[in-house]
């Protein structure tokens, strides 16, 4: 079994797979506070909660935004397993030519999630992944990374929005959402949920101005299955493109590595 690990500014994904099957997913609390011994000890109760054992891990692939996690969760891999952990970062082979001004600096999840979309749509694409920002990155038609955007996440701007406004309540954002609320709360989930929906049909739309084609749009992260059905660009709903990158990537720097 491979193991694939993104680790998330809020949450770490793990990803098990085998026979390029997934054979589970989990997610866990992103904590700088924690040692590599104590992540040890949380990931190998995630695995035997699935009934996998520590020696079947035969190798395995780390995306992390979190420097500090950067580090210690392979540590915590090497206490727990034999296996060598891929990170992902300079010297990785991607099969993407990042058009950027500092290349080295294009965070390691949006690398990711554009070699997994690119693997499985037709380019010019548009990934958006939705965590604690909302990122969009963008693949033209020769495989180039040419660019994206970082928009506060919807988490983010609604927290921010509570704690900024003293008659404005902390909310959940579950359940059906109409555009003209009748209440503070339903007015804060239709601006929250409506409001990025068309945000992103905006971005979308003015994408493809740029470009002058259809763009495939794919979206990811957690809020993802909330926003999509309030947007009206076509988008190809895709909760576990990381992993699948992940899994694209080590499998591509594992055959560089057999190579002579």
């Amino acid at each position: 079994m491979i193991l694939a690990i993104d680790v998330g500014n809020t949450n770490i994904v793990l990803g098990g797979i085998r026979d390029d099957r997934l054979v589970f997913s989990a997610r866990l609390a992103s904590d700088t506070r924690k040692t590599a011994e104590e992540y040890a000890l949380t990931i190998g109760g995630v695995l035997a909660m699935y009934h996998v054992e520590p020696g079947d891990i035969e190798g395995g692939i780390l995306s992390s935004v979190v420097p500090y996690l950067r580090t210690v969760i392979p540590e915590a891999m090497r206490l727990l397993t034999d296996a060598d952990f891929l990170v992902v970062g300079t010297g990785i082979k991607t099969g993407l030519n990042i058009l950027m001004d500092d290349p080295a600096t294009v965070g390691s999840d949006l690398i990711v999630c554009a070699v997994a979309a690119r693997a499985k749509y037709a380019a010019p694409i548009a990934i958006i992944d939705m965590g604690t920002a909302t990122t969009v990155s963008v693949v033209d038609e020769k495989g180039c990374y040419i660019g994206g955007m970082i928009i506060p996440g919807v988490w983010v701007s609604l927290n921010s929005l509570s704690d900024h406004a003293a008659q404005l309540p902390h909310i959940n954002l579950t359940g059906p959402v109409d555009l003209l609320g009748k209440n503070t709360i339903d007015c804060m989930r239709a601006g929250s949920v409506i409001g990025c929906a068309a945000m992103l049909d905006g971005v979308l739309e003015r994408l493809e101005e740029q470009l002058g084609k259809p763009v495939s749009a794919v979206l990811t992260g957690g809020l993802s299955p909330l926003i999509a059905p309030y947007c009206r660009h076509e988008l190809h709903l895709e909760p576990d493109l990381l992993i699948a990158g992940l899994q694209t990537l080590y499998e591509k720097n594992q055959k560089k590595k057999a190579s002579p």
